[in-house]
């Protein structure tokens, strides 16, 4: 059996932490549809772990510092890190924003040894301004965690990865479903894993179980395609005129995804590198290796595209095409050519038919949605995404589907935003409300944020006032005020009254419904 090649990996612990903007001595935890997906040191000291809910951790912790997460910056602070590590050997593979590698096959016998190629990617990416660890072994599952190895990584002797491997627990495979079952069996570790039979392995598991078990025996989870096809299977964009925003370049980088997952498709093939580059006006070209365990989906690599972008060309000074709607980087005279570059292939395995005659409702949707944009247009359907923002209509922005969503503002926490839960109904054109006090008497809120008085009745689009049952506020929200014409004061109050809860707002003297809860 043959075995995967020395890889040096690049790990940047808890970087969604450090993308975030917290430091690893703050209690801090970053979260993704209600749970942990990265905290800090300092709160894993407290009992927080990745996994648990947004409750427990903070029941943990109380001072924990929580943020909801941003993959898009991620990505785009990571590029920093890559640079440094290019410095070492220009072809590094991106696995995910916090971790990249490289094989050592070159740069070893420059630096003379392993461990001294180790220590001077730990120091390039030192002088960059972060911390991170640095690991060799035999392929990039083992490399990986051997930069997470104690002391900031250690290198694997060569051969004897499966025996490093072997006390690992098989939910270091990032597959839970696998795991589990692996688990209620008996096989709790990766070394019991890799003692049984591959072809067993093959037959109970599948395709999941069998990249398991090479994972596990320290080799790739995708044996490499034997004969790679001999035309070229590239595909390249031009810009003419040359794009100067990157949203114009993302958008692009879309639909040259969708044509290289075609052309791949048709020869039965699968590629886990694609390689990513990108040529400005002056001639100077930026490319990246990026990997996945799959196939990187056309709006993955669009995405990828536009974290590649963010430090403008080589050598320039950064900042490029931070984000969508920015200009090129000054003096480059904007983008002028992008290619996608398959490098690893594998064959295809398929995909499962399910069973009874149900349709495949993930390849059906898409194909639905580009039918409906091609004949109404890119912008004809939207999806929500997060956004930031004080009022809950501002929460949430709309996207066109299939389109990386704009970076959330990062001036947070916002002053004056509502405290959860967040309200259930956002009516397009808000409703007016009357706000009375007890003596009948509308209530008004002062501009330092006093109430006149306790609200005890309102009305809602001029219907009969009644009681109110309770209420919380106000929350004074003051914007631009620099801005004469842009400027904005408002002031929200909850209020619970007919067995509903509403979200009202007063701006100039006059109430309105901003929102309901149901």
């Amino acid at each position: 059996m043959s075995t995967a090649a020395r890889t040096l990996a690049v790990w940047c612990p808890d970087w969604p932490v450090t993308a975030a903007g917290f430091e690893a001595a703050t209690p801090s935890a970053v979260v993704a549809k209600g749970r942990v997906v990265a905290c800090s040191r300092a709160a894993r000291t407290q009992g927080v772990r990745r996994g648990q809910r947004k409750r427990d951790a903070q029941r943990l912790c109380a001072d924990l510092l929580v943020q909801e997460r941003d993959t898009e910056h991620e990505g785009r602070l990571f590029e920093p890190v890559v640079r440094a590590v290019t410095g070492i050997t220009p072809w590094v593979e991106v696995v995910r924003p916090g971790v990249c590698v490289f094989s050592v096959h070159g740069p070893v016998r420059y630096f003379g040894g392993e461990h001294a190629l180790r220590e001077a990617v730990v120091a390039s990416v030192a002088q960059a301004g972060y911390w991170c660890g640095a690991g060799i072994a035999d392929g990039v599952f083992a490399a990986v965690l051997a930069a997470r190895a104690r002391d900031g990584g250690v290198v694997v002797h060569p051969g004897r990865t499966s025996d490093f491997l072997a006390p690992y627990p098989v939910r270091t495979l990032e597959r839970p479903a696998l795991a589990s079952l692996l688990e209620r069996l008996g096989v709790r570790r990766l070394g019991e894993l890799a003692a049984l039979p591959a072809d067993l392995v093959a037959e109970r598991f599948g395709d999941e179980g069998r990249a398991a078990h090479r994972l596990a025996t320290g080799l790739e989870a995708r044996p490499a395609h034997p004969a790679p096809p001999r035309e070229d299977l590239s595909v390249c964009s031009e810009f003419d005129p040359p794009a100067d925003r990157a949203e114009t370049v993302v958008f692009e980088a879309k639909a040259l995804a969708a044509r290289l997952h075609s052309a791949l498709a048709a020869k039965g093939l699968l590629s886990v590198r694609v390689v990513a580059e990108v040529t400005w006006a002056d001639g100077r070209i930026l490319s990246r290796l990026w990997r996945h365990d799959g196939a990187l989906s056309e709006l993955a690599l669009a995405e990828r595209v536009l974290w590649q972008l963010s430090g403008g060309p080589p050598g320039g000074r950064g900042g490029g095409a931070a984000a969508p709607g920015t200009g090129a980087a000054e003096g480059t005279g904007g983008v002028i050519g992008l290619r996608f570059v398959p490098d690893h292939l594998v064959p295809a395995t398929g995909r499962q038919v399910p069973l009874w005659g149900q349709a495949e409702v993930a390849g059906s949707l898409e194909r639905a949605v580009a039918r409906v944009q091609g004949l109404l247009g890119h912008q004809a359907l939207v999806r929500p995404a997060l956004h930031g923002g004080r009022g809950p209509g501002e929460g949430v922005v709309r996207v066109p589907v299939g389109d990386v969503a704009p970076d959330p503002p990062r001036q947070g926490p916002w002053p004056g935003r509502i405290p959860a839960p967040d309200p259930t109904v956002v009516p397009s054109r808000p409703p007016p409300a009357l706000v009375l006090d007890a003596n009948g008497e509308p209530v008004t809120v002062s501009g330092r944020a006093a109430i006149s008085a306790p609200p005890a009745r309102i009305g809602i689009a001029g219907g009969d006032p009644v009681d109110v049952d309770a209420w919380a506020g106000p929350w004074p929200a003051v914007e631009r005020w620099w801005d004469p014409e842009r400027g904005r004061r408002r002031a929200r109050l909850q209020v619970a009254a007919n067995q509903r809860a509403y979200l009202l707002a007063v701006e100039a003297g006059q109430w309105h419904v901003e929102a309901v809860y149901d």
